[in-house]
C-alpha cells in the first residue's frame, strides 16, 4: 500500500505522527470506452460551450451556476481565505459508544500508521481506546473537505472512517409511515420464526461477487479464443397466495437450507433464547437482552 496523506493524531497534548492508507479497493472490472470497428480509445476533449474552443487546464476554474443560469467564477484566492484547515492534524473531540454513531454517516475508511518515532504513543492511545470500548470522533481536512470522523481499532491497527455531515443525511419522508397498517399476529410470529431460522454468525468470505466472477470468466474465454457458455437459470417458483404463506414456505426453506429438511448441511447450533450476540464494528461482541422490540407507535398495528 502506498500512503496518500501525512499528518498527526492530536489527542490533548500528545501528538503521534502517521500516515494515512486507503483501507478499501474496489475490484469492480473496469472498461475502456472503444470505438466498435478497430478498438480504438475514445478521446474527450474540454471545450467551451460559449467559443466552441478547446481549453487548456490552465485556463480552467469552477464556476457555481445560479438558479438564472448565471456563473460565479472562483479563483484560488477565494479558496486561499477559507477556514479549511491546512494543520494536517486529526484533532481527536470526544469519546462516544460506538452504538451512538449510526452507520449511515459513515463515508470512507482509512488506515493510520505510526511514523517510527510515533510508535509509542500510538500503542498507547489504540490500547487504551480498545479497552474503553468506545470510539473517538475526531475532525480531518482531506483533499480539500473538512469531515467529521471516527476513529476505531480493528486488527490493531487505528481505522479512520470520515462522516458525512447531519444535512447530508437525507430523512426517509414516504407515505406508508403515515399509513396505519395491519401486522396480524400470526404473521408477526411467523416472520419472527423465518428470522432465528436463518439467524447466524457473520462470516463475509462466506459471500462472493457471482456477477464480478461470472463476468470475468467471460473475459478470460475470449482471451483464450474459447467459446462462452452461459450459466444456467434458476427456475423461478411460484408466488404464494398469501403473505403468511410465503412466510411459511420461506421458514422451511430455511431449514432445509439449514439441515433441517435433509438438506445435506450440518444442522446450525441450537442458541439460547434469552442471549443474543451482536457484532460490533471492531470485531468484539456483546450479550444482551433478546427482549423483542415493539412496532413503531402508529406506524403497525397488531390484530389479537
Amino acid at each position: 500500500m502506498r500512503s496518500i496523506w501525512k499528518g498527526a493524531i492530536s489527542f490533548g497534548l500528545v501528538t503521534i505522527p502517521v500516515k494515512l492508507y486507503s483501507a478499501t479497493e474496489q475490484r469492480d472490472v473496469s472498461f475502456h470506452q472503444v470505438h466498435r470497428e478497430d478498438g480504438g480509445r475514445i478521446r474527450y476533449k474540454r471545450v467551451c460551450s460559449v467559443d466552441g474552443e478547446e481549453v487548456p487546464y490552465s485556463d480552467i476554474a469552477k464556476g457555481f451556476e445560479l438558479p438564472s443560469g448565471e456563473m460565479v467564477i472562483l479563483t484560488d484566492e477565494d479558496f486561499a481565505d477559507l477556514p479549511l484547515s491546512t494543520s494536517r492534524r486529526i484533532d481527536v473531540l470526544q469519546f462516544v459508544e460506538e452504538s451512538e454513531v449510526d452507520p449511515i454517516y459513515f463515508a470512507k475508511s482509512y488506515y493510520l500508521e505510526p511514523d517510527a518515532q510515533g510508535a509509542k504513543p500510538y500503542v498507547l492511545l489504540r490500547d487504551a481506546l480498545e479497552n474503553s470500548d468506545q470510539v473517538a470522533i475526531v475532525k480531518v481536512a482531506l483533499r480539500q473537505r473538512e469531515s467529521l470522523a471516527t476513529l476505531r481499532v480493528r486488527g490493531g491497527v487505528f481505522v479512520l472512517e470520515t462522516m458525512l455531515w447531519p444535512d447530508e443525511v437525507r430523512e426517509p419522508d414516504f407515505p406508508f409511515l403515515d399509513e396505519d397498517i395491519e401486522v396480524r399476529k400470526q404473521e408477526l410470529s411467523m416472520a419472527s420464526s423465518l428470522i432465528d431460522s436463518m439467524a447466524g454468525d457473520f462470516d463475509p468470505g462466506e459471500y462472493k461477487d457471482a456477477y464480478r466472477e461470472a463476468l470475468q470468466a467471460v473475459i478470460d474465454a475470449k482471451v483464450e479464443g474459447r467459446e462462452v457458455t452461459r450459466p444456467s437459470e434458476e427456475a423461478e417458483e411460484e408466488p404464494a397466495a398469501d403473505l403468511l404463506s410465503a412466510l411459511r414456505a420461506s421458514v422451511e426453506a430455511a431449514k432445509k437450507s439449514r439441515g433441517g429438511g435433509g438438506g445435506g448441511k450440518e444442522a446450525a447450533p441450537s442458541r439460547k433464547p434469552a442471549q443474543k450476540k451482536t457484532a460490533s464494528r471492531g470485531g468484539k461482541t456483546s450479550s444482551k437482552s433478546d427482549a423483542k422490540k415493539e412496532p413503531a407507535k402508529g406506524r403497525t398495528r397488531k390484530s389479537a
